[in-house]
């Protein structure tokens, strides 16, 4: 376990953003896992990474997350800049690196000595931070620049939804809801890990930062003298199925796809948590005109709401659409379950 201990101030500032490079970091560490026989829904997205790793040369420096030790340094994958940056944006972060900082994480490297894919970022770190840097963007045009858009889509709902939490019950709630393997019992924030550590943090932030690829670790930074970051494993993996949503088991009936088909029950069991037309379609692997003519019967029949948020219109379930699925969906998709598992690697420990 990771515990963390924060005070109000810390708490009192927590916030959420995006970030494609942690993205990119642990959808390296995934694929360090499970290599060839990526997990639902991860597999038509494991295989593009496979192949890019090895036929695109400019992109072999990324392979540096495929070796690495379970602890990384913390100048390796650094804390967003912004709520959602780019990608150049945080390579760029990533190139400037003070040396000083570098110098300092690899002089507490455990163990003492460094491992030989260390040994670049202390003789030469420039150098060598250009090079990583050079090595994730040519990774990322080819391996993660296909599936973001989609990606994307899904982690805007997530933070729309986390952000309208936050502002609604505070901090106390949004923690006690993120994930199953990130516990909040005030002060300590605690990360289901198999590795021990504590610390506390005092006057400073803490920035939560949902993940897709958050099953290939589930990462903590605390380097940054203002930023304590946390990732967890954000809603919406689906997106990246190349089959759509996980099917349902073949035992049993499906009987809320038998009241209202097929189409509207997918529909009716995404919008456990608010979201947008888009936002359903990139879930759902549907088109868009599919999705609005759901919701249209699904709204004629009052099951589900409409209302506006900012410019996004957002749809959720009336409570006779949550007593629907309360009553007639008793399965589990296999996606789901996959998610709640064990951490496989412990990105780094601050």
């Amino acid at each position: 376990m990771i515990r963390i201990q924060l005070d109000e101030p810390t708490l009192a500032r927590t916030r959420i953003a995006i970030s494609p490079l942690w993205e990119t970091v642990c959808g390296l560490y995934l694929l360090a896992r499970h290599g060839d026989a990526q997990p639902w829904p991860y597999a038509a997205w494991g295989r593009q990474a496979r192949r890019v790793l090895t036929e695109v040369p400019a992109a072999t420096p990324a392979r540096l997350y495929l070796t690495a030790s379970p602890w990384l340094p913390d100048f390796l994958s650094p804390v967003p800049p912004t709520a959602a940056p780019s990608i150049e944006e945080e390579l760029a972060g990533l190139r400037a690196t003070d040396p000083d900082t570098v110098e300092e994480q690899l002089r507490r490297w455990p163990g003492g000595e460094l491992p030989a894919w260390l040994r670049p970022f202390r003789d030469d770190p420039s150098g060598a931070l250009d090079r990583l840097a050079d090595g994730l963007e040519a990774y990322w045009v080819a391996a993660m620049a296909p599936f973001w858009g989609r990606m994307r889509a899904a982690l805007d709902e997530e933070v729309l939804h986390r952000a309208r939490a936050l502002a609604a019950d505070g901090p106390d709630a949004l923690l006690a809801d993120l994930h199953d393997r990130v516990r909040w019992q005030r002060p300590t924030l605690t990360l289901v890990k198999s590795n021990e550590q504590s610390f506390q943090v005092a006057d400073q932030r803490l920035l939560l930062i949902p993940l897709i690829f958050s099953r290939g670790a589930l990462v903590c930074s605390a380097e940054h003298p203002e930023v304590v970051a946390v990732s967890y494993q954000a809603r919406g993996a689906a997106v990246l199925a190349d089959d759509g949503p996980a099917p349902p088991p073949e035992t049993g009936t499906d009987r809320l796809a038998v009241l209202v088909g097929r189409g509207r029950a997918a529909v009716l069991r995404a919008l456990g948590r608010p979201a947008s037309t888009a936002g359903l379609a990139a879930t759902l692997g549907l088109a868009p005109s599919t999705v609005s003519e759901h919701l249209g019967a699904l709204l004629a029949a009052g099951v589900v709401n409409r209302r506006r948020v900012g410019r996004r219109v957002l749809y959720g379930l009336e409570p006779a659409g949550l007593a629907l699925v309360s009553l007639l969906d008793v399965t589990v998709a296999p996606g789901d379950a996959a998610l709640t598992g064990d951490d496989p690697v412990t990105a780094r420990a601050s």
